[in-house]
C-alpha cells in the first residue's frame, strides 16, 4: 500500500478545524483506502458507513437516529447517493461540543452537489484527491505513470495489458453506471465520442463551437458536456490570465484531461512507443507536467493561469500567490533553451522568475537572468530556488 502522507495530514489537520470534511475525487483514486487509512489513526472511536452496501443501508435505514448517537469520527461514503441528508449533517455539525466529526466521500464536485455547499456552509473543508503523485511514487516509475496515468490500479497493475482493460472498464462503467447514478441522463455514446474528442483537443484552448458543429449540438450544450466532465474530475480547465495592456490576448481557457492514462486510453494509445509517436505526445506531456507543478506546489485552480497572444507569444503556466508571479514553461527535452517567447511572457507579466521544466532527472541548472532549467524530478526544489 502506498502511504499518501501529505493527504493524511492534510485531512487530519481538517478534522480538527472542521467538522466535517468532504473528501472529493473520481471513482477509484483510492478515496475508500484514505479514509480507512484516517480512522485508523483517529484517536477514538471510528465509524464507516458505504451508501453503497445493502448492509450499511440497512444500518442506516433511519439516519439520523443512528448518526445522533455516534461519537469519534464517522466516514460516510458514496454521499453523493444521499444528497437529501446534507441538513441533518448541519444539525450534528453544530452541536455544543462537536461530539463526533463527520468525513464524507464523493465522486462529484460541490457543484453538482448543491446540497454540501449549501447547508453546510462554514462547517465543511473541501479535500481533493487525484492520481497517484510523483511524490508518492519511487522516481524510476515517472515513464510509467505518465503512461498509464494515476489510477492506483491501473499505475500499479503487473503488466501493461491488466492496466489498460482496467483503464477501459473505468470509462465504460462511469459512463454506464456513474454519471446515471448522479442523475445525468446522456446517451453514454454521445458523451463518450466528446469525451474521446476532447482527448485530441488535450492542451488546447477551448472552442465550443468547433466541438458543437462536429458534433452536431450547439456550443450550450457540449459546454454542458465539459461541466459534466469536469464537475467529476475527468477533466480540468486552465484559465487565461490578462494584463489589460492592449495586447490581443487569448482569452478562453485550455481544456485537459485530467488523468494521462485515461487520455491515452481514448486515444487510442497502447505503449511506450505508440504515445512517443503519437502527434498528442507532446500535449500529454504537458497536462502531465502541469498537473504536477500545481500539486507540488499547492497551488489552487484560482491561482493558475496561461497567457498566449494570438500573434504567438505565450507561457503554459503562470502561479501567482503569496504575491509572486512564476512562470512554468513545460519541454518535452533534456535540453531547453531560451526561447523569445519567454522572453516577452518574463518581460510582459513581470514574473519573479521563470522555470522551464524538461524531461529528465538530476539538479536545475541556470539557463539566463531569472529563467532556470528543472527536471521533473527537482519540482521539490521550487521553495529553494528563488
Amino acid at each position: 500500500m502506498i502511504a499518501r502522507n501529505r493527504h493524511l495530514a492534510d485531512i487530519a489537520q481538517g478534522l480538527r478545524q472542521f467538522p466535517v470534511v468532504a473528501l472529493l475525487g473520481p471513482r477509484q483514486v483510492g478515496k475508500t483506502t484514505l479514509a480507512r487509512q484516517v480512522a485508523t489513526r483517529w484517536d477514538g472511536h471510528a465509524h464507516l458507513f458505504d451508501w453503497e452496501d445493502p448492509d450499511d443501508q440497512a444500518r442506516l435505514s433511519d439516519p439520523s437516529f443512528v448518526l445522533r448517537g455516534l461519537t469519534g469520527l464517522v466516514v460516510l461514503d458514496e454521499m453523493q447517493l444521499r444528497p437529501d441528508l446534507f441538513p441533518l449533517l448541519r444539525v450534528l455539525a453544530d452541536r455544543p461540543g462537536t461530539p463526533a466529526r463527520f468525513l464524507i466521500l464523493g465522486s462529484a464536485a460541490p457543484e453538482l452537489l448543491r446540497n454540501t455547499s449549501e447547508s453546510l456552509a462554514g462547517r465543511v473543508l473541501f479535500h481533493e484527491l487525484d492520481g497517484l503523485a510523483l511524490e508518492e511514487l519511487p522516481p524510476e516509475q515517472w515513464e510509467m505513470r505518465w503512461l498509464r496515468g494515476g489510477f492506483p490500479r491501473a499505475l500499479l497493475a503487473e503488466d501493461l495489458e491488466q492496466s489498460r482493460a482496467w483503464r477501459a472498464s473505468l470509462i465504460r462503467t462511469y459512463l454506464e453506471r456513474d454519471l446515471p447514478q448522479l442523475g445525468i441522463k446522456l446517451p453514454s455514446l454521445t458523451l463518450r465520442r466528446f469525451w474521446t474528442m476532447l482527448g485530441h483537443y488535450h492542451g488546447q484552448t477551448w472552442n465550443g463551437s468547433e466541438l458543437g458543429r462536429a458534433l452536431g449540438v450547439s456550443d450550450k450544450t457540449v459546454s454542458r458536456y465539459l461541466d459534466i466532465l469536469e464537475g467529476t474530475f475527468m477533466t480540468w480547465r486552465l484559465r487565461p490570465w490578462h494584463t489589460n495592456q492592449g495586447k490581443r490576448e487569448v482569452k478562453a481557457p485550455k481544456v485537459y484531461l485530467a488523468d494521462t492514462g485515461l487520455l491515452h486510453s481514448l486515444l487510442g494509445i497502447g505503449d511506450e512507443q505508440n504515445l512517443l509517436a503519437h502527434p498528442k505526445c507532446g500535449a500529454s506531456w504537458e497536462g502531465f507536467v502541469l498537473h504536477e507543478i500545481l500539486r507540488q506546489t499547492h497551488t489552487g485552480r484560482d491561482e493558475a493561469f496561461f497567457w498566449a497572444l494570438h500573434s504567438g507569444a505565450e507561457l503554459d503556466l503562470l502561479t501567482v500567490r503569496h504575491g509572486r508571479r512564476l512562470g512554468f514553461e513545460v519541454k518535452l527535452t533534456r535540453s531547453p533553451h531560451v526561447t523569445p517567447s519567454m522572453r516577452s511572457a518574463q518581460e510582459t507579466l513581470g514574473l519573479d522568475h521563470l522555470f522551464v521544466v524538461c524531461h529528465g532527472n538530476g539538479p536545475p541548472w541556470p539557463l539566463a537572468p531569472g529563467i532556470t532549467a528543472l527536471p521533473l524530478y527537482a519540482l521539490g526544489e521550487l521553495a529553494s530556488l528563488y
